[in-house]
């Protein structure tokens, strides 16, 4: 979160749909013995009548931070079915706001008829998309394909280049466009009965002298307007009906994992042309994009694709929990980077690229923050306290430059007076000093100044005029009541 928050461009999740048999637990570790008993940490199935209730408490926090985490200007997009799909577009509403709501997507997931089923053959999945600020999100253009361009043609060798024609009538009669139109062959022409031209004489006579009109090959037809391709967009807006001919089925994705020397434990993967279609509409060339229920990779594998193919430097964050984390997700990776031989033994080259793989460490647990114990480095440190204090991401590069600075953000410095050491955390030379603030007020005496610190011997005067706050470290009551003891041994007073 603090190195990350705010800065992920695109967030694609594919999470538990909650069928009630995919035997999902909600495995997030709780304290309360209440809790303990109500989740009561089994698999929850389709015989558990508050898996609706467990399925969205495990939902929120995560859509929680994951609002945290998008940018500005950032877009989610959420794979899901009709079990779960409007109780996750009420939680999106509340957490992105309903103004922020861009489309609900249908994906064809499958293409052949369930014969057995028992009312409707489930052939689509739904994928929600929102963003963090509607007024900032910008969609990019599909690229256009060589169907699209089949209607294009040139037949009267227009130095424009190929066009294609549409009806010169509109729908809704306009009186003063009625009126009659004589084609190069003689023939006269009025607009159908119930309907007038889409053009003044004016504006007709100067499409005519544009050869922007066609009567035909005889010249004899009923006019048209031509439309040149080299005018047009050059791109298509996109849809929200997603068809399995464009962007693949469940099968091409178990297909896909079988080429790459994996078994069938993922029946219901997504495709790669699914993610590279999101992709395409969401992503710059120097994206970050985030997958936190990475299952099989594919999002990574679509990113690779993406890069390979218009040598972008989009990068990829993928989080899995479960225990196949390094030896499907993460391997997947590898091998589609480095290239690998698929199951009919064709060698498929690698899409290059490279990636870090990290397995969680130690809990930093708050209480034992509080009591001393496991204290963390004084730049991890800086990262959580930084990000809590200004809700900006830290800049590393600019810690301990001058010495106690962490950095500049929305035209405020920040400081941090700490040590991993308990013992110089307890010493009066951990506090906030009257002259220290002096010194931290000078750096740039025209803007504000934020000090994070065990404590303060300075007065709220000083502070005051040097424009300074303080924010404290969250560490033991008892330091404060030694710092303080100390503090007023030397008959200074507490106004701490």
């Amino acid at each position: 979160m603090p190195q990350y928050a705010g800065k992920v461009d695109v967030i694609y999740i594919d999470p538990p749909y909650n069928t009630g048999n995919e035997g999902w637990c909600y495995n997030d570790k709780v304290n309360s013995p209440v809790i303990k008993e109500w989740l009561n940490a089994n698999p929850i199935g389709v015989d558990d009548t508050l898996r609706h209730d467990k399925w969205c408490c495990m939902m929120w926090p995560r859509l929680k931070l994951l609002y945290e985490l998008l940018a500005e200007d950032g877009v989610i997009f959420i794979s899901i079915d009709d079990n779960e799909a409007y109780r996750l577009r009420m939680m999106l509403d509340e957490i992105f706001g309903d103004k922020n709501f861009i489309a609900n997507i249908i994906w064809q997931k499958k293409h052949t008829r369930a014969n057995d089923a028992r009312w409707f053959s489930d052939n689509h999945d739904h994928i929600l998309c929102y963003t963090k600020n509607k007024s900032m999100w910008n969609r990019n253009l599909l690229p256009r394909d060589a169907k699209k361009d089949e209607g294009w043609s040139n037949v009267d060798n227009d130095p424009r280049g190929p066009w294609s024609s549409g009806p010169c009538h509109a729908k809704t009669p306009t009186p003063d466009y009625i009126y009659e139109i004589t084609a190069p062959s003689g023939k006269k022409h009025m607009p159908p009965e119930g309907r007038s031209w889409m053009f003044s004489k004016e504006k007709f006579a100067e499409l005519i002298t544009d050869n922007r009109i066609y009567f035909g090959e005889d010249g004899n037809n009923v006019p048209r307007q031509k439309q040149f391709l080299s005018e047009v967009q050059q791109g298509l807006v996109p849809v929200t009906i997603w068809l399995h001919t464009e962007v693949g089925h469940n099968q091409d994705a178990l297909q896909t994992l079988i080429d790459l020397g994996f078994g069938r434990e993922f029946e219901t993967a997504k495709p790669v042309a699914l993610l590279r279609r999101i992709l395409h509409i969401a992503s710059k060339k120097d994206s970050l994009i985030l997958d936190s229920f990475a299952g099989s990779g594919t999002t990574a594998h679509a990113v690779l694709e993406a890069n390979k193919e218009d040598g972008g430097n989009r990068r990829f964050i993928l989080v899995e929990m479960e225990d196949y984390a390094d030896t499907i997700t993460a391997e997947r990776v590898r091998r589609v980077i480095k290239g690998y031989t698929d199951g009919k033994g064709k060698k498929v080259s690698g899409l290059g690229g490279s990636f870090t793989y990290c397995e969680l460490g130690d809990e930093v647990a708050l209480h034992k923050i509080l009591s001393g114990k496991n204290l963390p480095a004084y730049n991890e440190f800086a990262n959580i306290l930084f990000h809590m204090a200004t809700n900006h991401t830290l800049d590393p590069k600019q810690i301990g430059k001058p010495k106690w600075f962490l950095g500049k953000v929305a035209g405020q410095y920040v400081w941090m007076l700490y040590k991993p050491d308990l013992d110089w955390l307890k010493s009066p030379e951990a506090a906030l000093t009257e002259k220290r603030a002096k010194e931290f007020a000078e750096f740039d005496n025209k803007a504000r100044h934020l000090v994070i610190a065990p404590a303060r011997y300075a007065s709220q005067n000083v502070l005051d005029e040097a424009g300074l706050a303080v924010e404290y470290i969250p560490f033991p009551f008892g330091i404060y009541q030694r710092l303080s003891a100390s503090h007023k041994s030397k008959g200074v007073k507490d106004d701490s």
